[in-house]
């Protein structure tokens, strides 16, 4: 199966996650150079185990439930 990978990076902030998408890449090994060009950047580096690498499959529905609004 086809994928790519997004690299996040969180940390808390007033009691929630504060999410960044750092980008998406073709292979592992772009996404950690990735987080090896941002690292040392304002921010991310005061939370440098915030960083995740996430697999993503293509061509395939992620939300197949319904929601509700509350």
């Amino acid at each position: 199966m086809d994928k790519v990978y997004l690299v996040w990076h969180t940390h808390e902030l007033n009691d929630h996650d504060d999410d960044k998408l750092i980008g998406v890449y073709r292979t592992e090994a772009a996404a950690r150079a990735a987080i090896e060009r941002v690292a040392d950047q304002p921010g991310f580096r005061d939370y440098p185990y915030g960083f995740e690498i996430c697999p993503y499959p293509l061509d395939k529905d992620q939300w197949t439930e319904g929601f509700i609004t509350v």
